[in-house]
């Protein structure tokens, strides 16, 4: 089967600043991706390209095995492309900026489907409202049923839930986790790690417009991992000598423990109770995708340094 998105050796440079670093990357159809990186790790101008909106100064981009730029049509229709910027004609009311864009992809009779795309991401109240009287919000739900209205089998979000409120996000990442259900390719670009780690199975991380991590969510996570740490509050606040040796900090009153597995949390307690030490809170916490990604943006400046 062809990868939903295929990148070779693909490099853009802006004069003398390397945007993109002979990058390769394959995602395969139906899969939820990733792209995560810092502000200027070129997550956008790879995006960018991939929607033929930039071209790159070497290397090929493929979508559905349509090359963007000698395929530019096929590969356009297979795409749809949320962008991060709030982009948005202000003539038109929301329904209308719908049928313009379906007429974009020579779709005439879309009523049904944007009939559903509205009413999926709670837009049905603001359909025959201009554009321009719509909140800041609002505005991105439309970007996202333009980017859905042709019914693209690959999906690329980038940022699309930056500044918007929680009702917003739950409400497309259920239509986004349906459409992957469904069988469309999801490809996520985002600096709320956490929606990252709950939605995507597999992860790329861009550092100044080089890949330095590919790997799926649970071998990345995996790769960190020394174990597990937890937080104690006692009472009375202090810490048996025998434990002294498992302690990693002590911050705002809590004793912080590094184990290697959950067995040792009952002998841990238990310590605790023959010493007549009260457990006042507890809290477990495990390595993480935010975890992997600090430690992976730290890791390549010491390499590069």
């Amino acid at each position: 089967m062809l990868p939903a998105i295929e990148v070779k050796q693909v490099c853009k440079h802006y004069g003398a600043v390397q945007a993109l670093d002979n990058v390769d990357l394959e995602i395969q159809v139906g899969e939820f991706f990733a792209l995560l990186g810092p502000n200027g790790a070129g997550k956008t101008t790879l995006i960018s390209i991939i929607a033929g909106l930039s071209l790159a100064n070497s290397g090929s981009v493929n979508v559905l095995g349509h090359n963007v730029i000698s395929q530019y049509r096929q590969a356009r229709q297979n795409l749809g492309v949320v962008p991060q910027e709030l982009v948005f004609d202000p003539f038109f009311t929301v329904r209308e900026s719908l049928v313009i864009q379906s007429g974009y992809y020579g779709i005439r009779k879309n009523t049904h489907w944007i009939d559903e795309v509205i009413h999926r991401l709670d837009l049905t109240d603001k359909a025959d409202m201009n554009m321009r009287a719509l909140s800041g919000g609002m505005k991105r739900r439309v970007l996202v049923a333009q980017a859905l209205v042709h019914k693209p089998p690959v999906i690329i979000l980038d940022e699309p839930t930056a500044g918007v409120d929680v009702e917003l996000r739950q409400t497309l990442w259920d239509f986004i986790k349906q459409l992957n259900q469904d069988g469309h390719t999801i490809v996520l670009t985002t600096h709320y790690l956490e929606e990252a780690e709950l939605l995507c199975n597999r992860v790329a991380m861009l550092k100044a417009g080089k890949i330095v991590a590919l790997d799926s969510m649970e071998n990345l996570i995996r790769s960190i991992s020394t174990g597990y740490s937890i937080r104690l509050r006692l009472l009375p606040d202090t810490l048996p000598a025998a434990l002294h040796t498992l302690q990693t900090g002590y911050h705002s009153g809590f004793y912080d423990l590094r184990i290697k597995a959950y067995a040792q949390i009952e002998s841990i307690l238990a310590l605790l109770r023959h010493e007549a030490i009260q457990v006042l809170e507890m809290q477990l916490q495990q390595p993480d995708l935010e975890d992997v990604f600090i430690r992976t943006m730290q890791n390549t400046e010491h390499r590069q340094i």
